[in-house]
C-alpha cells in the first residue's frame, strides 16, 4: 500500500523526525524503482554474457570449421563427383582436396539445407576461397562437365567380376542392384538374344540371365550412367561382335546363339587363346559321342573355388551347370567370352576333330599350357604326371 506523505509545518522541517520520515519516504521509492528495474538489468546482463559466448563460439566454429580454406586464393581446383557417390564420400573428398575445413560440418550443412540429394555427377571448378554454402550450391546446381571414363571388361570375367570392378572404380554405387539386373534380365528383352534366353528351357535356373552377353571390351562411358545404361552398352557390343557370318555358321551346325556363347565361355576359361580351337575340338568330339563334357570350369562357376585340384565333393555338386554330372552343355554360360573364343566354338580345330581328341589337362599351370589325349588311358597317365604341379600351384597361389 502506497505511503501517504505527512503534512508538516515550516517550523519542524529540519527536526530529526522530519529527516527520518523523509528518508523512509525516499527509500520506499528507491526500493520500488529497484524492484522494477532489477529483472530488466539482470536480463540485459545475461543477454550480454550469452551474446559474448555465442560470438566467441561462432568465431571459433567459423575459424576452425566453416570459413573458406584460403579467402584470398581463387586458383581453380578441379573436383570430381563420380557416379554413385554418397554425400559422405563427397564430403570426404572435399576435405581431402583442401576445399572444406571439416567434412562432417559440410555433410550436415548440406544435408540440413537439402543439398545432399541434389548433388550432381560431374567435374567442377571450385576454389579455396569459396564458403561451404557456395560449394554445396555449385555441386547441387549440376553445372559440372559430365565425366567420361574408360572401363575395360576383361575377357573371361563373370557378371560378378564386372559388378565388383565397376563398384571398385566408383562407376556404380550399388553392386547388388547391378547383379539383380543381370540375374533377372527382364529389362533387356528388347535384345533378341536375351529374349531367347528368357524364353528358353531352364531360364529360371540360370544364376545370371545375362551371363555370357556382357561383351569384353574397353568402353567410354559417363560416370553418371546408370547400371542399366552400362549393361545396355555391353549387351549392344555383343550384337556387334556376333556377326551374320557367325549366325549362318551356327545355323549350319544346328546350334542356337546361346549354345555357341555357352561353349565359348567354357573355352575361354579352360585355355589360353593359342589352344582355343583345340579345346573346342575336344568338346565337340565329346558332344558328338554323347559324353559328359567333364569341364572343371563349370564346377568352379557354381562352387566359386579357384583351386586347380578339385575334390570329389566339388565334382559331385548338384547343379545343372556341373558337366561332370550332366551330359551336354551346362545350363548357361560360365563367363563372358571373347570374340576369339566364340569363333573357336564355331570353328574347332579340324585336325583335332578328325584325330578324335577327347581329353586335355593342364601341363603347366604357370603358362596355361595344356596336354591333349585321345584315349582315357593316355589322359589318366597325364593326370598322374601333372597333378602334383596343380597341387603345388594351389599352395603357391593360396587358392581356395
Amino acid at each position: 500500500m502506497r505511503k501517504k506523505r505527512p503534512n508538516r509545518s515550516r517550523s519542524d522541517r529540519y527536526t530529526y523526525d522530519r529527516l527520518r520520515e523523509e528518508r523512509e519516504y525516499g527509500l520506499y521509492w528507491y526500493s520500488w524503482i529497484w524492484n522494477l528495474l532489477r529483472p530488466v538489468l539482470m536480463f540485459v546482463c545475461v543477454g550480454i554474457i550469452v551474446t559474448g559466448i555465442l560470438f566467441m563460439g561462432w568465431n571459433y566454429l567459423d575459424r576452425h570449421f566453416i570459413a573458406p580454406m584460403d579467402p584470398g586464393n581463387t586458383e581453380p581446383v578441379t573436383f570430381e563427383v563420380a557416379g554413385g557417390s554418397s554425400l559422405t564420400r563427397v564430403a570426404n573428398n572435399l576435405e581431402s582436396a583442401g576445399l572444406v575445413r571439416n567434412r562432417t560440418v559440410f555433410k550436415y550443412y548440406a544435408d540440413f539445407l537439402g543439398f545432399g540429394q541434389k548433388i550432381q555427377v560431374g567435374t567442377y571448378q571450385l576454389n579455396r576461397s569459396m564458403t561451404i554454402s557456395q560449394i554445396a550450391q555449385q555441386l547441387a546446381a549440376g553445372d559440372g562437365k559430365p565425366i567420361v571414363r574408360n572401363i575395360t571388361v576383361i575377357e573371361g570375367w563373370t557378371v560378378r567380376n564386372i559388378a565388383s570392378y565397376l563398384a571398385r572404380e566408383g562407376i556404380i554405387g550399388d553392386e547388388a542392384a547391378f547383379l539383380d539386373l543381370c540375374r533377372s534380365g527382364d529389362r533387356f528383352r528388347d535384345y533378341y538374344y536375351i529374349a531367347e534366353v528368357l524364353s528358353g528351357t531352364g531360364a529360371s535356373g540360370r544364376i545370371y540371365a545375362l551371363e555370357g552377353y556382357l561383351s569384353p571390351n574397353t568402353y567410354e562411358i559417363y560416370t553418371s550412367a546408370s547400371a542399366e545404361e552400362i549393361i545396355r552398352k555391353l549387351l549392344g557390343q555383343t550384337e556387334a561382335v556376333f556377326t551374320q557370318e557367325w549366325h549362318d555358321r551356327a545355323d549350319e551346325m544346328g546350334w542356337a546363339m546361346d549354345q555357341v556363347i555357352t561353349l565359348a565361355s567354357m573355352i575361354e576359361k579352360e585355355a589360353k587363346r593359342a589352344d582355343f580351337a583345340r579345346v573346342s575340338a575336344v568338346f565337340h568330339n565329346r558332344l558328338e559321342r554323347g559324353m559328359a563334357l567333364g569341364s572343371d570350369v563349370t564346377v568352379k562357376y557354381v562352387t566359386g573355388t579357384t583351386r586347380m585340384n578339385l575334390t570329389n565333393s566339388d565334382l559331385s555338386v548338384d547343379s545343372p551347370y556341373n558337366t561332370y554330372r550332366h551330359a551336354g552343355l551346362p545350363l548357361g554360360p560360365v563367363c563372358n567370352p571373347s570374340a576369339a573364343a566364340i569363333e573357336a566354338a564355331l570353328y574347332p580345330d579340324r585336325d583335332f576333330t578328325e584325330e578324335k581328341y577327347l581329353y586335355f589337362c593342364s601341363k603347366d599351370p604357370d603358362t596355361g599350357e595344356l596336354y591333349f589325349s585321345r584315349t582315357l588311358e593316355e589322359h589318366e597317365a597325364a593326370v598322374r604326371i601333372y597333378s602334383p604341379l596343380w597341387q603345388a600351384y594351389d599352395q603357391k597361389t593360396g587358392a581356395q
